[in-house]
């Protein structure tokens, strides 16, 4: 069977194999989420500047609705591979089908709430005229299929946490190149501009998230679900809150902080957003390699802390430090050579060429701290201790790199450059700040309680 043999493999095989098994498929699963990005976005380009902003502008909205639904599945990882480790796969199921209602009733009440809150919450942004016009038609249309994200992110979670990454990334391969197909069509063909995009991309999620969850009720191998384990019960859904509310907070507050970076930076203009907003999707290609690590790494010390083997999950943390800068290197230097090129492919228009390109020269030249950073959250998470997560997260953003920002714009001359340094020096300091809370070692007591006897 599927299911005892990733196990196995995790609990016992070659740690560099385990990695790059676990690893590889989240990394191409990691691509094909950008590629929804990219899609959009260059299609999207195709109707002007101002379109590209809005989705700019817009995305931390976004992100701080769904970081709900993404505290709820890390809880979901870290419990189904804690329980899979200890060899308790009907707890593992239970937790699984907790992750699955309740994901899908918490999107439900936010995206109808989101939809009306939709004006208010642009206006509150920053945007005004056309580009608010655009941003509330986009925004409004993500928020109704809030839904399909999350029941996906429940799916990818429940799998991932027991060792299978290579389903989730087929499903969502599916759903790409579906949206792929469906964005011209909706953005050009039908002439629905920028909703054109949210229709698509909702559709094509829609379909593959209710084909992922219907499959789980089908399997004969590991997880399978019954109606009885999607009806919640006190103990287990305070156990999955318990954990998913530090992630959910560190995730919530990123976002709420990313939506204040990108007034700071909407500030200097629309070129300046718009540059920041190709920079960081092209940005998140380079990232993948450590993003896919760092969840892979979930799943390892998740399981391994659930078989009381202590001495194999930091092996897994020291093989995915290695690992990680090795692939964020080699794509850094790649991305460095070419970033004007790269960048022009996005626009023609010469301010959002010069200032994408050197922004993202920058931050690729100092992206190996990344790679760090995403290690320290893998190992947090899985673990279950996700506060020790939300402190990182939340420390990178809200004690460093905001005050930053208005102490380099206030007192430097660095202009539109104050972003760009506030976040590699960002990066940097957090990453020492989190290497000190791996060394104290609170991490390595696993959540989920002994059998009763």
């Amino acid at each position: 069977m599927k299911y005892i043999k990733n196990r196995d493999l995790i609990l016992n095989g070659k740690m560099s194999k385990v990695i790059l098994t676990l690893s590889l498929p989240i990394m191409l699963n990691n691509f094909i989420q950008t590629v929804y990005n990219l899609t959009d976005t260059y299609w999207v380009s195709k109707l002007g500047d101002t379109e590209i902003a809005a989705m700019t502008l817009i995305w931390p909205i976004i992100f701080f609705m769904i970081s709900l639904g993404i505290g709820v599945s890390i809880a979901g990882t870290a419990l189904v591979s804690q329980y899979t480790g200890s060899d308790r796969l009907e707890d593992a199921t239970e937790i699984a089908g907790h992750v699955i209602s309740f994901s899908f009733t918490l999107s439900l009440a936010l995206g109808v709430i989101g939809y009306f809150l939709a004006p208010c919450l642009v206006s509150a942004m920053g945007g005004e005229g056309e580009l608010y016009d655009r941003a509330v038609e986009f925004l409004s249309i993500m928020f109704l299929g809030m839904p399909t994200m999350f029941i996906f992110f429940s799916f990818t979670s429940i799998k991932q946490g027991q060792g299978d990454t290579v389903t989730p990334m087929v499903y969502g391969g599916l759903s790409v190149l579906l949206n792929i197909i469906l964005d011209p069509l909706f953005i050009l063909v039908f002439d629905l501009g920028i909703r054109g995009a949210a229709i698509a991309t909702v559709i094509s999620r829609g379909i593959f998230s209710l084909y992922a969850v219907y499959r789980l009720f089908l399997s004969k191998d590991g997880i399978k679900l019954h109606r009885k384990h999607l009806f919640w019960k006190k103990n287990v859904l305070s156990k999955l809150i318990k954990i998913a509310w530090p992630s959910s907070l560190g995730q919530s507050t990123t976002s709420v902080g990313f939506a204040i970076l990108n007034i700071f930076i909407f500030s200097f203009g629309k070129s300046t957003i718009a540059a920041f907003g190709i920079g960081n999707r092209i940005n998140s290609l380079i990232l993948m390699p450590a993003m896919g690590i760092g969840n892979a790494l979930a799943t390892v010390v998740g399981q391994n802390l659930g078989a009381n083997n202590i001495a194999r999950a930091k092996k897994a943390v020291r093989t995915s430090v290695i690992l990680a800068t090795l692939f964020l290197v080699v794509g850094a230097s790649i991305i460095f050579i070419t970033a004007e090129n790269i960048i022009s492919l996005f626009t023609d228009n010469a301010q959002v060429l010069s200032q994408g390109t050197y922004y993202l020269k920058l931050i690729t030249a100092s992206v190996p701290l990344m790679g760090f950073f995403q290690i320290f959250i893998g190992t947090f998470q899985g673990s279950g201790h996700t506060i020790m997560a939300m402190i990182i997260m939340m420390g990178r953003l809200w004690v460093l790199r905001i005050p930053m920002i208005i102490m380099f714009k206030n007192f430097t001359s660095l202009g539109t450059n104050s972003v760009w340094y506030a976040m590699v020096l960002s990066n940097l300091l957090i990453c020492i700040i989190g290497f000190g809370m791996y060394k104290s070692g609170k991490w390595e007591k696993k959540v989920i309680k002994k059998r009763a006897v």
